[in-house]
């Protein structure tokens, strides 16, 4: 009588110090090295060659594949190939934790709500990470891993955020960036009029905040910039990645605003400089969102993140009734984007429209 296949397992081999997946296919032992000795290691190796081996060829019912084996797949495939890798890792964390042993046929408006009431975060965050289960899915079905697709309703876009700086709160942001604090304040405008130096300056912030001010980039686009991709010369900057396609959250390239040339050439280190454009201990700065709060709360200004500066750089540019069509093109955004979340601050924005209201048609007959 033949022995019983007992499946993939590990197996120690001292003369190589190294743990091995032994198992036996048609009726042959084989094995295969998982390249360590670390048995943790080697365990998580033998769990994804038992996931790979058990997978059925050509594609599978939603009912017979479980939801975190496609983020899984999507995570590894996909995930490499986009600037957003880490996001898809941020978002798939919490989708494998709540749908953990359940199967794509189990996705339904009610486990989708579950998963809101269960997540306790904003709508905009949950919506993120819905999409990218929506997006797994999507990539399963065209990779003909599913026989069919199954839907993912997101949640509703939240509201608009409308905040954005005025100059008096662009110049008290800039003071809590170099360090200084108010220590006195008008009674009736409550506004400050006495400063202190509470700590010690923090330039790169300075600059950080004067880029995404007079540039209107996001924080991303601003962190990763370099004094490569700026041209003092002839006085434009090049957001774009080199050798990356742009995403749908373009970066783009603009000419340099007069007022900040004088800072870019202030805080360039030399002449021939190549490396990046905020730094911190002459170090890339990778985030700055905790030097931002806190320059933020010592000139009390409260409910802002550093995307408040694009939100900003836009409204000021609708505000003094540039073209539309060139602020866009300025700030990299799409004309539907800016004229629907900032079209409003245009001075002319529906003034023909208000102004013929009530106004006899022209083309219409009046018959008496």
């Amino acid at each position: 009588m033949g022995r019983r296949n007992q499946g993939p397992r590990l197996r120690f081999l001292e003369r190589r110090n190294t743990y091995y997946i032994c198992w036996t296919e048609r009726g042959r032992s084989r094995e295969r090295s998982t390249g360590t000795a670390n048995r943790e290691e080697a365990e998580i190796a033998l769990g994804q060659f038992i996931r790979t081996k058990s997978r059925r060829a050509g594609p599978r019912d939603p009912s017979e594949i479980l939801v975190t084996e496609i983020l899984t797949d999507y995570a590894e495939e996909r995930g490499p190939n986009v600037q957003s890798g880490d996001r898809i890792g941020y978002a798939i964390d919490p989708l494998s934790n709540y749908f953990a042993g359940r199967t794509l046929a189990e996705i339904n408006d009610t486990t989708l709500a579950g998963y809101e009431r269960w997540r306790e975060r904003n709508p905009s965050t949950v919506r993120r990470e819905l999409g990218v289960l929506r997006a797994a899915v999507n990539f399963a079905a065209r990779n003909s891993r599913i026989t069919r697709a199954v839907p993912v309703k997101l949640p509703e876009e939240g509201p608009a955020k409308e905040r954005w700086l005025t100059r008096t709160e662009v110049a008290m942001l800039l003071a809590g960036a170099v360090g200084f604090s108010p220590v006195c304040f008008d009674i009736r405008t409550r506004m400050p009029i006495a400063w202190r130096r509470v700590t010690k300056s923090s330039p790169h912030l300075a600059l950080f905040i004067l880029i995404g001010l007079y540039c209107g980039r996001r924080k991303e686009a601003i962190l990763s910039l370099r004094w490569s991709s700026i041209d003092l010369y002839r006085r434009t900057i090049d957001f774009r990645r080199p050798g990356q396609k742009e995403t749908k959250k373009k970066r783009g390239q603009c000419r340099i605003p007069d007022h900040l040339i004088p800072h870019l050439v202030r805080a360039k280190p030399s002449e021939h400089a190549v490396g990046p454009v905020i730094t911190w201990r002459d170090k890339g700065t990778k985030d700055i969102q905790t030097a931002f709060g806190a320059a933020a709360e010592r000139a009390y200004i409260d409910g802002i993140s550093p995307h408040v500066l694009k939100h900003t750089a836009a409204s000021w540019l609708m505000q003094a009734g540039h073209d539309p069509w060139k602020v866009a093109d300025f700030l990299a955004t799409s004309l539907t984007t800016l004229l629907k979340h900032y079209g409003h601050h245009h001075p002319n924005s529906q003034a023909e429209i208000a102004k013929a209201h009530g106004k006899r048609p022209q083309n219409v007959r009046r018959i008496s």
